[in-house]
């Protein structure tokens, strides 16, 4: 069995759409105030609660720019938050019932056949699975509906 962790955004990632720089497309983080509903931040893997402050902006979770780096959006804390610590655990943002799972290679690049939707409560098994593989540096979650980037799993 292959130990995971879990892993939020770098704190780089977010400080820099906290003062309001320039996201993967180019453009300011959007501000708006939080429902407390869906809007996960993806520094503190805790959903924003309702009244807070939110931002959503285009990220790219990838240290290097060629086909395979995708980028889409995601919700931050609107106000500088600590990053999630590490876990095997699931993340409590993880409330969908599936999300896309995809390995990707030491390059960043999808490994091919490794994509898929998976159920919530076989993400961990699903991850152990992929990382067994020594070619998979790491596993991307996914939303199943939207694309959207949720966090990175690693061996642990």
């Amino acid at each position: 069995m292959v130990s995971i962790t879990f892993h939020a955004i770098p704190t780089r990632f977010a400080a820099a759409a906290w003062r309001g720089e320039v996201d993967a497309n180019g453009g300011t983080p959007e501000h708006f105030v939080s429902d407390g509903e869906g809007v996960p931040c993806r520094h503190c893997l805790r959903n924003v609660p309702a009244g807070k402050p939110a931002l959503v902006l285009a990220l790219r979770p990838f240290e290097t720019l060629q086909a395979y780096a995708e980028c889409g959006p995601v919700f931050l804390c609107g106000t500088p938050c600590e990053r999630a610590v590490s876990t095997g655990e699931l993340p409590a943002i993880l409330e969908s019932p599936s999300y896309i799972t995809r390995g990707y290679s030491m390059d960043e690049r999808i490994v091919y056949g490794t994509g898929g939707v998976t159920p919530t409560n076989q993400i961990v098994a699903r991850a152990e699975a992929l990382l067994k593989d020594p070619g998979i540096a790491f596993v991307d979650v996914r939303s199943a509906a939207n694309n959207c980037f949720q966090c990175r799993i690693e061996r642990a």
